[in-house]
């Protein structure tokens, strides 16, 4: 099986997904919903709780932030954010799982769930142990230099200069072997013959800082993540993780441009529920959710983090499919890798 191959439903998974800037939708999602849903026997008398299972300064702290904002904004219940950072994802997933399914307690994850459980069945599967809210961002990445960086300056000569190293070159990314991060990496350096050691950082601002501050030579993230230092003039994209650059960067080569040949995976983020919670309960958490995403706070926070120029949006069966097939698609993948496959 040809490693390639076996990603090449990705972007089947993400649906029309359109790769150019502005592709935000003057009729959003979620238009179609009800305005208002009567609240089941009351719930929630209470704020709600939302377990973030990564710091507040990354990107699923700020999706957090957002949400749970335009969720209180719609619904004026508020929503407890409670960051547990650690083992790029485990800790703050295996703390949710422990709290009680009666939808008082929200968990916001990313696609490490998904790899997590297609390393090792074991692990809760997101698309069956827990209940998809939605699906709010879907995002490609990049990789990063600082802009006044004056051993390299693009990706031709990064790549050059990496090769120079003789394996010392570093570059900031997560730390969970298998993760989205560390497998595009992969596909990289088999592709070029660069050696690069990764250093690992689960929280953001550290990850960042990193960078910032000169302790490695790159950084692999996703744009909206450090739009500050984009906008600030700090960092500057050297690829773009994509077949073809969107227009917001049309002047950072993508993968066709620099000759590599492998289907991009991408980083997407959502909000679950714990299985086994009361259906009435699931369907006003629904409704919450996915109406929230198109309050005007949310929308302007997603645009403002590069997060319109892929379709950002999936319900809980759109999320179900793209959990699933992504399951698929990292197990075909760590088999090619030789990883042991529970």
């Amino acid at each position: 099986m040809n490693l390639r191959k076996t990603l090449v439903g990705t972007a089947i998974a993400l649906g029309a997904a359109t790769f150019t800037a502005g592709t935000a939708l003057a009729a959003c999602a979620t238009d179609g919903l009800p305005g208002e849903m009567e609240k089941p026997d009351g719930f929630p008398e209470r704020a709600l709780s939302m377990i973030v299972p990564y710091g507040p300064a990354g990107g699923s702290g700020q999706v957090a932030q957002a949400m749970a904002e335009a969720v209180t904004e719609l619904t004026k219940v508020s929503i407890n954010r409670d960051h547990k950072p650690g083992g790029s994802g485990t800790v703050g997933l295996t703390a949710y799982m422990a709290t009680p399914a009666d939808g008082y307690t929200v968990l916001e994850h990313i696609d490490d769930a998904s790899s997590a459980h297609a390393l090792d069945s074991e692990r809760p599967n997101p698309a069956e142990d827990l209940i998809p809210l939605v699906t709010s961002q879907i995002t490609f990445s990049q990789i990063y230099i600082r802009t006044e960086e004056d051993r390299f300056s693009d990706w031709p000569t990064f790549v050059e200069w990496v090769k120079a190293q003789d394996g010392k070159a570093t570059i900031a990314n997560v730390s969970k072997e298998g993760s989205m991060e560390r497998v595009t990496m992969k596909f990289i350096t088999d592709a070029t013959g660069m050696q690069i050691q990764q250093i690992s950082f689960d929280k953001g601002a550290p990850r960042y800082g990193a960078l910032a501050g000169g302790q490695v030579d790159a950084l692999f993230e996703q744009p909206g993540d450090v739009r500050k230092f984009l906008d600030s003039g700090m960092f500057k994209p050297i690829l773009t993780i994509l077949k073809d650059a969107p227009e917001a960067f049309a002047d950072v080569p993508s993968l066709t441009d620099v000759g590599l040949d492998f289907e991009p995976l991408f980083r997407f983020r959502g909000f679950y529920v714990a299985a086994g919670t009361p259906e009435d309960r699931v369907k006003w958490l629904q409704w919450a959710f996915q109406k929230a995403y198109c309050e005007e706070s949310y929308q302007a926070y997603n645009e403002s983090k590069f997060m319109t120029l892929i379709e950002s949006f999936r319900d809980t069966e759109g999320s179900k499919e793209l959990i699933t097939n992504t399951i698929a698609q990292y197990r075909d993948v760590y088999k090619e890798m030789g990883l042991e496959v529970k």
